[in-house]
């Protein structure tokens, strides 16, 4: 795969990389505070992936939820409107990813000094070494939450 440790959905815990597999911001939901991490508005984020839209092949996809690729979600969710339409424009999977890495740099940056401060974080709050955390995180798909209940876990393994 093209981006392997391609964050989780916002809404299911993942950092603000995963904004690029976001929907407009339409309603109250974790991509808000996404969006607060990286100072940008809800206009802001839309008129940067609607730019980057034009510029790519991420604006295709009109049989889309929102019209274009731009806004569909990562590949690991199905989505059978999303898969359709990679087929008609004979995109892959790893084309698509390519795209969506991009564009994730674009909204959040390349993510260093958030996965910093998370591993920083999960060291300290399970009593393990950076290097520990940072393999724990990366297993887990940069996905803060389930990091934290896989080191939970593990804690109280080791307790017993």
């Amino acid at each position: 795969m093209v981006w392997d440790d391609a964050p989780s959905h916002v809404c299911r815990g993942g950092d603000s990389r995963a904004l690029t597999f976001c929907c407009p911001p339409i309603k109250p939901c974790p991509i808000l505070h996404a969006l607060d991490d990286v100072k940008l508005s809800p206009q802001e984020y839309m008129d940067i992936k609607e730019d980057f839209a034009k510029k790519t092949r991420l604006g295709e996809g009109a049989g889309t939820c929102f019209g274009s690729l731009v806004w569909c979600c990562k590949t690991s969710k199905p989505c059978p409107l999303r898969d359709r339409v990679l087929r008609n424009i004979d995109m892959s999977v790893d084309g698509y990813l390519t795209l969506k890495k991009q564009l994730s740099e674009l909204l959040a940056g390349n993510g260093v000094e958030a996965s910093e401060e998370n591993i920083n974080a999960l060291a300290e709050a399970f009593s393990i070494s950076n290097e520990e955390a940072t393999k724990v995180l990366h297993d887990c798909d940069n996905d803060l939450r389930m990091t934290m209940k896989l080191l939970k876990m593990k804690s109280l393994e080791n307790s017993e």
